[in-house]
């Protein structure tokens, strides 16, 4: 080991010594920032659930530490500002297997405008229960009263990105949202802002993002707020070269409905090709652990088809599959 004229180890800084150093310091950063704001936990105070379910496999599989880290058409979910990446037109759907026979279903597409610069995108999301057994006390609870209902969630979105300068990028979203049971529904607006900043220093991006504000949604005469929710998060490359590729990234976040979360993840990639995920998520209801995987299949220069599988520890409604399919044209 060479020495200098003090008598200290002279240790040459390597990438992966700064990119580690660079990740420690974005977790302690993360961790630290929602918890600037304190407040009590109000599960139960805000309707329109559905949209914090998560819609992408890749982000599930990562534990949704992904605010800084989407860079396909799912960013018009997780951060508008993200649009920016899209390079070419790019669309996708996942399918959502819930617990007590309830499905999700998502699909996005986005293009990105060369007129006037930025990137556009379209969503529409929809939860169904399917026919639910309508059971009343008089009546008990296994024969029912004969009639059955529904409980139905639909989203529609428009979304936009654009780049103010060579590094930072801003985007929103604005969302219809309806909510229809039974014989009665409520219907009513939100939006998205959020930012990207991205260092060029191995991929390091920092991001921030606020989700679903707008009125209160009103069904029959109750009125309900919005899952508004405020998530700071970065990520950066720990290792980047021809063959393998590692992302670590954290997240953290103060919903208004809830106490201040956090989520890690990691995204191995093989030759831009296979990919592998892991993820944890602390301070939630049903905290564990997620993992996942995915595959790329280029289509001449241009095109591409990506698949893409999450699993989700979902505590005492054991788990949660996601499956997404994105495509760019």
């Amino acid at each position: 080991m060479v020495r200098t004229t003090t008598g200290r180890p002279n240790r040459t800084a390597t990438p992966f010594r700064v990119a580690l150093t660079a990740a420690v310091m974005l977790v302690l950063i993360v961790l630290a920032a929602p918890g600037s704001v304190r407040a009590q936990a109000k599960v139960g105070t805000t309707g329109a659930q559905f949209l914090e379910l998560g819609v992408s496999a890749r982000a599930m599989g990562m534990a949704e530490a992904y605010t800084a880290v989407v860079d396909d058409i799912s960013s018009i979910y997780y951060n508008p500002a993200a649009l920016v990446q899209l390079y070419g037109r790019e669309g996708m759907l996942t399918y959502i297997d819930m617990p007590a026979d309830i499905d999700y279903g998502y699909g996005a597409v986005g293009f990105p405008l060369e007129s006037i610069g930025g990137v556009l995108g379209f969503s529409m999301a929809a939860l169904t229960t399917g026919d639910i057994i309508e059971r009343t006390y008089e009546q008990g609870t296994e024969a029912g009263t004969g009639r059955t209902f529904s409980a139905n969630d639909f989203q529609f979105s428009v979304g936009y990105g654009r780049y103010l300068t060579d590094r930072f990028s801003i985007g929103f979203n604005v969302k219809y949202i309806g909510e229809f049971y039974h014989d009665y529904s409520a219907s009513g607006w939100a939006a998205d802002v959020g930012t990207v900043y991205d260092t060029g220093f191995r991929g390091f991006r920092i991001a921030m993002v606020i989700t679903n504000f707008g009125p209160d949604l009103t069904m029959i005469n109750t009125s309900y707020p919005l899952p508004i929710n405020f998530k700071f998060g970065g990520s950066i490359n720990l290792v980047e070269n021809v063959d393998h590729m590692v992302t670590f990234a954290a997240e953290g976040s103060h919903p208004s409905d809830n106490l201040e979360k956090y989520n890690l993840g990691l995204e191995y990639t093989f030759k831009d090709r296979f990919v592998l995920r892991g993820g944890s998520r602390f301070n939630y209801d049903e905290d564990g652990f997620t993992a996942g995987g995915g595959l790329r299949w280029p289509l001449g220069e241009e095109s591409e088809i990506r698949v893409d599988y999450a699993f989700q520890d979902f505590g005492v409604l054991t788990e949660v599959h996601r499956f997404t399919m994105g495509f760019a044209f």
